[in-house]
């Protein structure tokens, strides 16, 4: 079975590889799309889609960003399962603050530098090792400024209020930037933040491997 993946902002699929899925998936590494003008995540995600081949089953892995993007390919696809990694479903988890900053357009006032340090803030909150951290500075550094502005603007105006049944939400209880008291999150990783996928992936595949059948 194929297992799609999608990672973070300003991220690729080096994220995932502490991951291990059990026996029988494929796992497929999804790169981002430049994103068009002005549109917004459900429109980038109908078009992201299109990269899923339906002809086969498959499940959906995503990576906070990318797990909004895997929620939203969700209501189109008809995916085996989805797994939602220190992120969110339905727009209605995300802090107030980051709805509120949306709604009187915040994000437009702060130029593109200041979301790449604090991009570089977070990865040192996630306690990642010395290894890791270069691979999230270099994260940071190839990371175009246009799809920041645009993945920013785009976030903080999401609108999805269905939600999944079935999902796997796989959260740190000490995530700073999606804070779990605002979630709906059916795993909970102890001490895990937002980028637990490096440091917390032992206690991730655990979990992975109860939740997926092997084929």
């Amino acid at each position: 079975m194929k297992a799609y993946f999608i990672s973070g902002l300003g991220a690729d699929k080096k994220a995932f590889y502490k991951l291990k899925l059990p026996e029988g998936y494929e796992p497929v590494y999804l790169d981002w799309l430049t994103p068009n003008k002005g549109e917004t995540l459900k429109e980038y995600a109908i078009r992201f889609s299109e990269l899923i081949k339906e002809e086969e089953d498959f499940i959906l892995i995503g990576l906070s960003l990318g797990g909004m993007i895997a929620a939203e390919i969700a209501h189109l696809k008809c995916p085996r399962k989805v797994i939602l990694l220190s992120s969110i479903s339905v727009s209605d988890e995300m802090p107030w603050y980051f709805r509120f900053a949306g709604k009187i357009g915040v994000q437009k006032a702060i130029p593109v530098s200041v979301y790449k340090n604090i991009t570089i803030l977070n990865a040192f909150m996630g306690g990642a090792n010395k290894a890791d951290r270069a691979m999230l500075l270099s994260f940071v550094k190839q990371t175009d400024p246009l799809f920041i502005r645009w993945a920013v603007d785009a976030i903080l105006g999401w609108n999805q209020q269905e939600p999944l049944n079935d999902i796997v939400h796989i959260h740190g209880n000490k995530d700073r930037l999606l804070p779990i008291r605002y979630t709906h999150a059916n795993h909970v990783i102890k001490d895990g933040r937002h980028l637990m996928v490096l440091n917390k992936a032992g206690e991730i595949n655990k979990v992975l491997q109860e939740v997926l059948p092997a084929y």
